[in-house]
């Protein structure tokens, strides 16, 4: 079974940050859980370059903008390598397989009686790169970067996007799902019977974007252009084997505030196309600071290079996906995250991890065998086997944190084994041998099962276990359903550096 997952494509006008990052750690999670469930993962990022605030930048830094383009790519892949994204391919807007798309994409709505030329005047956010109503404004400011719309006339090819208002409530109705989370498509049904107007699918251009068909001196508007990208990826408008294998997408990550440009113009335009629909749409909420929003036009921006190198990539992953419910809006500060490294991941998983591997290594020199049949010691191999249906039930609705949830309740289930079968008490007892092999064993059974559930998010992490716990497959082919088929017979253990030690708040964070 096939898996297609996409997140927003980003204006490379300026570095990425934590906010930018959470986006992309969590589709990385959902592509590496897919996988893990043996599904064939399609995972795309890239770059939405033709932008007015990419060219405004780029002439303040004194490049045309293909050049500062060309620059940029080189940080956002580094930027993700750092907190340990992993995607199949990296779309640029101003490829030549790009253009082709956004072209075929127009010439279908044209075909299909969707465009129309006509003047417009109306509010336009640069930030936003959109248009607004007077309704849609606070206190006359634009309602996500909190500045003033400016006044913008110009002769464009529209786009009939009041005709689809129906057919697109039709659609929220008849498949929930493609809206997520419940919130999102409530605010978008309202957005809908209040009516849709027409968009703009043509800009004024000097030359950078693409050319607007059969128009002179226009470019096809930077949203009609963006959007296509989960196309054009795919080999679009050329019937390949990729996209026969990966269209329609199963899932656009998206932002909050560019869940209407992904759930009520995208679909319409696939629509006027004749194109098959994704299957959802999920807006994810906003990493917010003590000032608000963290963006890079708000100037509250925290480099995620900077806060992996600090703390660790997966550090910092798992942070953002165990803090909130995923859909929902977060807050960052260092020392949250401080306090759940420390509170989960040093306490809880770490320190299991470690003194069950030293007891192995002490008790019975790293090398453990799988006990005979019979009822379990601990109750953990049944305890292993409800978590993973708990995990996946989870993972499977996307909800990030209560996979994370899931995992941690075997984290704190093999503890309390530890605490109440006492290994160090039945190693003093010859005649308790057995039940001490037993408990050894379903502890570092617990932990390979921990390894895997713990690796869409903790993808370092899980490898470092893995060598700890003597497994020598490979993660790219570990599998959850292998997870559940057999036990090792023997285990060799090989107790190395503490996972995660504990971090002294004084040493990151400013005196009060």
């Amino acid at each position: 079974m096939s898996f297609y997952i996409t997140c927003a494509i980003d204006y490379p006008n300026s570095r990425p940050h934590v906010g930018t990052a959470y986006e992309k750690i969590s589709a990385d999670t959902i592509a590496r859980y897919k996988r893990l469930a043996g599904e064939d993962v399609f995972f795309l990022m890239g770059l939405d370059e033709h932008s007015q605030n990419v060219e405004k930048r780029a002439h303040e830094e004194g490049l045309e903008p293909a050049a500062f383009c060309d620059r940029m790519e080189g940080v956002f892949r580094e930027a993700w390598k750092s907190v340990n994204v992993e995607y199949d391919d990296f779309i640029r807007t101003t490829e030549e397989r790009h253009h082709r798309a956004v072209v075929a994409m127009v010439e279908r709505a044209n075909a299909s009686g969707d465009l129309y030329e006509g003047s417009y005047k109306g509010l336009y956010c640069v930030s936003c790169e959109a248009y607004y109503l007077e309704r849609d404004l606070e206190d006359g400011l634009c309602p996500i970067h909190k500045k003033e719309p400016a006044w913008r006339e110009e002769d464009n090819v529209f786009f009939r996007l009041s005709s689809y208002g129906d057919k697109l409530k039709a659609l929220y109705e008849e498949h929930p799902e493609f809206v997520q989370p419940a919130t999102r498509r409530n605010e978008l049904l309202a957005l809908i019977d209040e009516g849709l107007e027409d968009v703009s699918v043509s800009r004024a251009s000097s030359g950078w974007g693409v050319p607007m068909p059969g128009h002179s001196g226009q470019a096809v508007y930077v949203w009609f252009d963006a959007l296509t990208n989960y196309l054009s990826a795919l080999g679009f408008p050329d019937d390949t084997d990729r996209y026969q294998r990966y269209w329609p997408a199963d899932v656009h990550l998206v932002g909050k505030d560019i869940t209407r440009f992904h759930a009520v113009i995208w679909p319409a335009m696939l629509m006027s196309a004749g194109l098959p629909l994704p299957a959802t749409i999920f807006g994810h909420g906003w990493v917010l600071t003590a000032e608000g929003r963290m963006s890079k036009s708000m100037g509250n921006v925290m480099d995620p290079m900077v806060v992996a190198e600090q703390f660790g990539a997966d550090s910092l992953r798992y942070f953002l996906l165990r803090e909130v419910r995923f859909g929902r809006d977060m807050e960052f500060d260092y020392e949250r995250l401080i306090g759940r490294i420390n509170a989960d991941l040093a306490n809880d998983l770490g320190n299991l991890f470690q003194r069950t591997l030293t007891m192995a290594k002490k008790y019975r020199d790293g090398v453990l065998a799988a006990p005979g049949a019979g009822a379990s010691v601990t109750g953990l191999p049944e305890k292993a086997r409800e978590v993973v249906d708990t995990y996946r039930e989870a993972m499977d609705r996307y909800d990030l944190q209560g996979g994370l949830v899931a995992a941690w309740e075997l984290v704190s289930a093999a503890n309390l084994a530890i605490d109440g079968h006492k290994p160090w008490e039945l190693a003093r007892e010859d005649d308790r041998t057995a039940e001490l092999d037993s408990v050894l064993y379903e502890l570092v059974e617990a932990l390979r099962y921990l390894m895997v559930l713990v690796s869409p998010t903790m993808p370092e992490k899980a490898r470092a276990m893995a060598g700890q716990l003597g497994w020598s497959l490979p993660s790219e082919e570990w599998m959850l359903d292998s997870l559940l088929e057999s036990a090792p017979e023997s285990v060799q253990v090989n107790p190395g550096d503490p996972l995660f030690p504990r971090l002294d708040p004084d040493d990151f964070l400013d005196p009060a």
